[in-house]
């Protein structure tokens, strides 16, 4: 078994020796061997950090993934009982990414202000990059989204405008993301017990086809209901705004 240092298993793993640290210390990866003052990590280190970073960057939070570790210390592994490994670190959508430098993405942006920057990384759409304060590289999570703020301030709409429009578009999606998923959570454990666990191939099949089914059916049910929201939503405050027009031209004329 490879032996590592936490800087050469940092490097290892494609994260840092501070995240290192703050994963040992959360419980996440498993304390090193002593030998005197000098921390020996092995493989299994840092198959634990791959996974990590591969979960932290397909959008799982800390206490997720946490949770979900806590779960397969208590004497199943979960992932494999349910043929889950590949769907729990399957994201929902794939975005394009990009790694920038500072420079270019204050560019972008139209702004080097630390707040307005930690909005952006607050909503999932950056993440600095290595150990630099202040951050030497970005990784755009979401160029898509970014070309769209470009986009918007190209024409006079200010970033912080963008960045709050974001926050409560994120609060609305995080409610439909709950809803949808716990219909899912509700439907695999019907007439049995929430915490069920498959005993046999046959349920673990059914369960890995029902997770399969529901990222399908769900991924389609929310893009189109949300398009068909918004197609409702617009004819009702067009129509809003033109009685408006209306009002104020007949008021001018009288």
């Amino acid at each position: 078994m490879t032996e590592y240092r936490i800087d050469d298993l940092a490097h290892a793993a494609g994260t840092t020796t501070r995240n290192v640290r703050g994963y040992q210390d959360r419980g996440l990866i498993p304390r090193p061997i002593r030998r005197g003052r000098i921390a020996i990590y092995n493989d299994e280190h840092l198959a634990q950090l791959r996974v990590i970073n591969d979960l932290l960057g397909r959008g799982f939070t800390m206490q997720h993934i946490g949770e979900f570790f806590e779960r397969m210390r208590q004497g199943e592994d979960l992932a494999e009982v349910l043929g889950l490994r590949e769907m729990v670190s399957e994201p929902w959508s794939r975005t394009p990414s990009e790694t920038v430098s500072a420079a270019e993405l204050h560019k972008l942006l139209g702004t080097d202000d630390p707040d307005l920057l930690a909005r952006v990384q607050a909503s999932g759409l950056i993440e600095p990059v290595g150990d630099a304060t202040p951050p030497a590289q970005y990784m755009i999570t979401d160029t898509e989204s970014i070309d769209g703020y470009v986009r918007l301030m190209a024409i006079g709409v200010p970033l912080e405008y963008i960045l709050g429009l974001q926050r409560k578009l994120d609060d609305d999606m995080d409610r439909a993301a709950h809803t949808l998923i716990s219909a899912g959570r509700s439907a695999i454990t019907e007439g049995r017990f929430d915490g069920w666990i498959p005993e046999s191939d046959e349920e673990s099949g059914w369960a890995s086809l029902f997770l399969g089914e529901l990222r399908r059916t769900g991924r389609v049910a929310a893009h189109n209901t949300l398009y068909r929201a918004l197609d409702r939503e617009l004819s009702r405050q067009l129509d809003d705004y033109l009685s408006i027009a209306r009002e104020r031209k007949h008021a001018a004329e009288s």
